[in-house]
């Protein structure tokens, strides 16, 4: 299938099925007029490495662990020994961010809560 079919089936933009392929992800047949052939199997493929961006993965980490998962039911399963480990790094690395994230909204809290009990108007900044 060509570039505009994959896209039409996977809800994904042609610019963004280049990007994958330019990273790795996808390797579709080159034909000898230019243009470029996917197979069935990469529609699954597109949806297994949306699933990976949206758990927030970058596509680095993608290209490794994607050989390493299978689709079950509706569901990536992870088939080699050390993915495990590498998905619960990348878990932790996610929990770091969202902690961190967490404590930057506790200071601004902290910085609204004294403007609001300073009596600073609420709107844009006037001087």
């Amino acid at each position: 299938m060509r570039i505009g079919e994959l896209s039409g089936r996977t809800g994904v933009s042609q610019r963004l099925l280049r990007y994958y392929e330019e990273q790795g992800l996808l390797r579709p047949v080159r034909l000898t007029s230019g243009y470029r052939e996917y197979r069935e199997d990469d529609v699954r493929l597109v949806g297994r490495i949306r699933c990976l961006l949206a758990a927030g993965l970058n596509t680095t980490t993608i290209g490794t662990l994607l050989p390493c998962l299978r689709d079950e039911d509706e569901r990536l399963v992870p088939t080699c020994p050390d993915t495990l480990a590498e998905l619960r790094r990348e878990r932790d690395r996610i929990s770091d961010a969202i902690d961190g994230l967490e404590q930057s909204r506790s200071m601004l809290d902290t910085v609204i809560g004294a403007g609001t009990a300073a009596g600073v108007f609420h709107g844009s900044a006037e001087g």
